[in-house]
């Protein structure tokens, strides 16, 4: 399952991946992303949490580069992830460089605590 929020005053889109995630749900969620971009000026931020993710389907990576790509033409400034196990990254740190340009900081965190604390500064 993958849960989207949008707080406009805070300049943040939160996507957040629960459990078993498979391909037609990152496709689909490309809609909401699209949907949610709208909402936020350039400047924006992206929190992906992986805090409750178990496992994703290889199938999605098309469709979360396709999100990056949006996220990177709407003028994302920063991107923090939380990643609990560094042997969990899905390949993000590596899409990253290829869908991002060199301006967007992108910072990895192990908890949610610690990505929160970096979204209020």
């Amino acid at each position: 399952m993958i849960n989207f929020e949008v707080d406009e005053p805070k300049k943040l889109l939160a996507i957040r991946y629960h459990g078993v995630v498979r391909a037609e749900e990152t496709e689909k969620g490309l809609e909401q992303i699209r949907n949610d971009l709208a909402k936020l000026q350039r400047g924006f931020r992206l929190l992906a949490d992986l805090s409750d993710l178990q496992s994703m389907d290889v199938g999605c990576a098309p469709f979360i580069e396709k999100a990056m790509d949006m996220c990177n033409e709407k003028g994302a400034s920063m991107v923090v992830r939380v990643i609990p196990d560094p042997h969990r990254d899905i390949g993000l740190q590596i899409m990253s460089i290829f869908h991002y340009g060199g301006d967007v900081r992108i910072l990895t965190c192990e908890t949610l605590a610690q990505a929160k604390e970096i979204l209020e500064t």
